[in-house]
């Protein structure tokens, strides 16, 4: 069941044969990146971690940066156009590099836990 808006696009994070967790990208967050990740997807890639606090997947995904921190807090979704990767924060962190800001994961963000590097995970909208 997708609930979206033109400010708000409901998507699903898969963590491929294990869970799946709500995730809300948000265009006034980053017009631009949220604009063209959506008219990616779906969009899947390998896990990676970083640290103990991020999980993040590559993608070919070309944005530039837009609206820039390093500060975020647990479950929010940032894009970090260096490599085309989307980061999920799976506790607040200073990271360092310069990400932007994309939405917010909602439910069961401790399901991040568990992502092993290489698992397969994929962003997609849930159509009805």
């Amino acid at each position: 069941m997708s609930i979206s808006s033109v400010s708000k696009k409901q998507l699903v994070l898969e963590i491929q044969g294990k869970s799946k967790i709500q995730c809300d990208l948000k265009r006034h967050l980053s017009p631009r990146t949220v604009g063209i990740i959506l008219r990616s997807l779906p969009i899947d890639g390998h896990a990676h971690l970083m640290g103990s606090s991020i999980v993040y997947f590559e993608t070919s995904i070309d944005s530039g940066i837009e609206r820039s921190r390093t500060e975020f807090k647990k479950g929010e979704v940032a894009f970090l156009p260096s490599t085309g990767s989307f980061c999920f924060f799976k506790s607040d962190v200073n990271t360092g590099k310069s990400m932007t800001p994309i939405g917010m994961l909602k439910g069961n963000i401790d399901e991040l836990t568990g992502i092993k590097s290489g698992d397969v995970l994929k962003i997609y909208e849930e159509l009805d």
